[in-house]
């Protein structure tokens, strides 16, 4: 039966933080299966944070391509072996090249693509050439193109090429040059705020019963250190997704605010006043996953008043995300585990 490893172990702590004993529990408990510990940790409240694999080994750049009439975009993923060459002019332009081509071809995956000609040569071909004269292994590793015929489609990359947004909207005819500015700033937002889905409703319900209890379980042993320091306690919710804000649990919700004005001595006639803005708090201090994971849900960092949602709203209430892909360099490839003394002994010939 797998079970707790040292790699694993050390793996499970720099992911989350929590002590070695409990690591090690955690992994004997769920057979050696690394993400299941970390839910496990997370629904304990050892995990001191969802802690990730953070910048893995890998360089080279996100690039994107949006045609002329917002019809079309192309982002791909090319990797190089070092930040160096990522930052060479050579390099800069192959990306460029490349991305145009995927465009032009429509090639979906690594391998369709080296089925492609370009220039008058197998692709395959042409991007052997280019490691040959930039010196270094490149893999154009991920491609999307997006197309649309009912809306505009827009993106943009972080200065750093590191990482790349890419979303299309529909919307009415009249609304497509405020769409295209808008798309470009909501994008940087997404590239900054890393949402996963668009909307709650794109939440898996498993999941986001999993993380109730998971977030739950975080504030609780926050709490634990702000009784310690003396610190008003945060509130636990019972929910954390609109999906799960049932009419029922509205409602109840409400007759609960209800008993405690009345248990207050508010008088009826201004409860219309009141309830309001308690039922509009229960919403957001019960919708806590969908302000980390759902695009429209959380805050604008160019207005952080309004939700994204919101902000579209206020542009033209026609404009709707259909599609959002977000990519991370290097992110899913695993790390190359460095042994100091195992290469020093090689070299040394022992």
């Amino acid at each position: 039966m797998a079970g707790a490893t040292p790699k694993l172990i050390k793996e499970l702590r720099e992911k989350t933080g929590a002590g070695m004993l409990d690591c090690k529990n955690a992994l004997n408990e769920t057979e050696g299966d690394l993400e299941k510990a970390i839910q496990a940790l997370r629904e304990a409240g050892l995990s001191k944070a969802a802690k990730k694999a953070g910048n893995v080994a890998a360089e080279g750049l996100i690039s994107i391509l949006v045609s002329d009439d917002n019809k079309t975009a192309t982002m791909t993923e090319i990797n190089s072996q070092t930040d160096f060459v990522a930052k060479n002019d050579n390099f800069i332009k192959l990306t460029q090249d490349i991305t145009a081509h995927v465009q032009a071809t429509g090639a979906a995956e690594t391998e369709e693509l080296k089925k492609t000609t370009i220039n008058g040569q197998n692709f395959e071909e042409f991007l052997n050439e280019k490691i040959a004269t930039i010196g270094e292994n490149i893999v154009a590793r991920k491609m999307v193109t997006l197309s649309t015929d009912t809306g505009v489609i827009n993106g943009y990359v972080h200065a750093t090429g590191k990482v790349g947004v890419l979303l299309a909207a529909t919307c009415d005819e009249a609304a497509k040059e405020k769409a295209i500015p808008l798309l470009k700033n909501i994008a940087m937002h997404a590239s900054a705020m890393k949402p996963v889905v668009i909307s709650y409703e794109n939440l898996d319900p498993e999941f986001v019963e999993a993380e109730n209890r998971a977030i739950v379980a975080e504030i609780e042993a926050e709490n634990d250190e702000l009784a310690r320091l003396g610190k008003p306690l945060k509130k636990i919710p019972a929910f954390v997704s609109k999906s799960q804000l049932t009419m029922e649990a509205l409602e109840q919700a409400e007759e609960e605010f209800k008993k405690e004005l009345q248990a207050s001595g508010k008088p009826e006639k201004i409860w219309d006043k009141i309830l309001p803005g308690q039922m509009e708090r229960f919403v957001q201090d019960n919708t806590e996953l969908d302000r980390r994971l759902a695009l429209l849900s959380q805050s604008y960092v160019m207005d952080d008043k309004l939700t994204v949602e919101q902000a579209i709203a206020e542009v033209d209430k026609s404009i709707q995300i259909v599609e959002y892909v977000r990519f991370e360099l290097g992110e899913g490839i695993e790390k190359k585990e460095e042994d100091f003394a195992a290469e020093v002994a090689a070299q040394m010939g022992k």
